[in-house]
């Protein structure tokens, strides 16, 4: 004697497309976000090497100020005087007094006067939380 099973029908009727839709949306949206991020670090700088180097977590809150071996100063993907560059960090600085980052990214084939520069205007502005990006030396 056979057993006829009877499906519920409440799983029948259950349609799984807009749960795929809503995934993907997401998936989309996580992708996008997280090329914003990435966009402050795309200057092309060579970093200089440190062995004791740890990777640099990025916040959400960080400014980035890159300087390439020619000592100009990019600040939001533009390139930007020093000037420039001060009051920008002196707003930052105003907006988020307590827990506003700089990571300062130099080129090791720029001039150390420039990465003094930064630091100084970091200094100027009140920011004392800032850090230098370098790069881990290659294991041979």
């Amino acid at each position: 004697m056979a057993v006829v099973l009877n499906k519920p029908k409440a799983v029948a009727s259950l349609s799984i497309l807009p749960l795929i839709d809503v995934v993907f949306l997401l998936i989309i949206f996580f992708l996008v976000a997280t090329r914003f991020v990435e966009a402050e670090q795309e200057l092309d700088v060579s970093l200089p090497s440190a062995s004791e180097a740890l990777p640099v977590v990025s916040n959400l809150r960080e400014v980035v100020i890159n300087i390439n071996r020619d000592g100009e100063f990019y600040l939001d993907g533009k390139y930007r005087l020093e000037e420039e560059v001060e009051q920008i960090l002196r707003q930052r600085a105003a907006n988020n007094p307590l827990n506003q980052t700089v990571v300062i990214r130099v080129d090791k084939e720029t001039d150390t006067q420039y990465f003094i520069t930064a630091i100084d205007i970091c200094k100027r502005v009140g920011i004392q939380n800032y850090t230098a990006m370098i790069d881990k030396p290659h294991e041979q």
